[in-house]
């Protein structure tokens, strides 16, 4: 407001170019929480559950990233708890933005199935693959060995007694979560 409220004022020709900056760095700060708020809790998961918030993340990743993305959930799933839903949209979400940062892979395949009391997401990329080194730090304990990203998805899932793998693939690589969907 204080930025619009000087755009009314009679300024010199340079502090009158510094305050446009400065209203396109706000407004493009608002968009961009915008767009993060609805990414760290989409209302859509709420909403219409996660298949259509997978759809939704997929398309937006797929226009940002100019990353090919196939989608395929089994048409089983139903609904899940809030929190699994959260879970697994997040795992999903996380391992997208690795084959973006790292995998250099041109596309990824997402598939989310039951598997008898389980609920599966694999999120496969054809890049380069986990380094060697990286795939030794994966099997050890200490959540610092890691990156932050799979530490939290590592994390989620055992709150909820689930399984994260880390798979080295031909070419790529294969995050594979595992999770009850129903009481043992």
């Amino acid at each position: 407001m204080n930025l619009q409220r000087m755009e009314r004022m009679a300024l010199p020709p340079q502090a009158a170019e510094t305050l446009e900056d400065s209203l396109g760095l706000a407004a493009q700060t608002s968009r961009e929480i915008r767009t993060l708020s609805h990414l760290l809790h989409p209302p859509l998961l709420e909403e219409a559950g996660l298949p259509s918030s997978l759809r939704w993340l997929v398309h937006g990743f797929a226009q940002r990233s100019a990353v090919e993305v196939r989608l395929d959930i089994a048409d089983d799933l139903g609904r899940l708890s809030t929190e699994l839903e959260i879970t697994l949209f997040r795992i999903v979400q996380e391992s997208l933005t690795n084959v973006h940062r790292h995998s250099g892979s041109p596309s990824a395949s997402v598939r989310l199935r039951r598997s008898g009391p389980e609920v599966v997401v694999e999120i496969e990329d054809q890049g380069v693959g986990v380094p060697f080194e990286v795939c030794e730090r994966l099997d050890v304990a200490n959540p610092g060995a890691v990156g932050v990203g799979i530490a939290g998805m590592r994390e989620r899932l055992s709150q909820l007694g689930g399984k994260l793998e880390i798979l080295r693939a031909s070419p790529g690589t294969l995050v594979r979560a595992r999770i009850r969907s129903e009481s043992p």
